[in-house]
């Protein structure tokens, strides 16, 4: 359990945009109070039902530039068009407390923060195959088909990636899916 040790540790997620990387993180963080998911900021704008400070901290292009420049960031990287960066503070202070951390991040900021901090444990989630990807893209609905098909684009470079992770997980069932990711943290 996350408070039982001096520090905590560092959970890795990473998966193309569609996989249900968000529905399983909100599984994992009901099944476990103490987890902490690590807020990050954007540049994008925030997408229905989204809030500032919960889902992500919605910043300027300007502001998300200026903390780049002070060194405020633990990853970064740009995504279809748009910023996303992890803030070092919240996870130091989190870690320093004992409290584990899981950073819903994209396989260029990974990187990143594996070579930061190798005790980091990656975790990729994949989708049953590129049809299911496509399928699930499409029903969300909040993209232009010029986005969406970026988004696939991507898709196919980041799962080229996944041998990097420690942990790859196939999300074709949500509940099987987090009870992996949960037997990987308390490993």
């Amino acid at each position: 359990m996350a408070m039982n040790r001096e520090k905590g540790k560092l959970f890795i997620i990473s998966a193309p945009s569609g996989t249900g990387k968000s529905t399983v993180i909100r599984r994992l963080l009901k099944l476990r109070g103490e987890l902490v998911l690590s807020v990050s900021a954007t540049t994008r704008p925030p997408r229905p039902g989204e809030t500032d400070g919960v889902s992500y901290n919605f910043i300027t292009r300007e502001a998300f530039m200026e903390m780049i420049a002070r060194g405020e960031f633990l990853e970064y990287a740009e995504y279809v068009g748009e910023f996303y960066g992890t803030p070092k503070k919240p996870i130091a202070d989190f870690v320093s407390r004992g409290v584990d951390v899981l950073l819903d991040i994209e396989v260029q900021g990974a990187k990143q923060v594996r070579a930061k901090e190798p005790g980091a444990v990656s975790i990729f989630l994949v989708p049953p195959d590129m049809a299911e990807l496509e399928r699930r893209l499409r029903v969300r609905g909040t993209d232009s088909a010029e986005k969406l098909a970026a988004r696939l684009q991507r898709a196919v470079s980041e799962l080229a990636q996944k041998d990097c992770y420690d942990h790859i997980v196939v999300n074709d069932d949500i509940a099987e899916a987090t009870d992996k990711i949960l037997a990987i943290i308390d490993g």
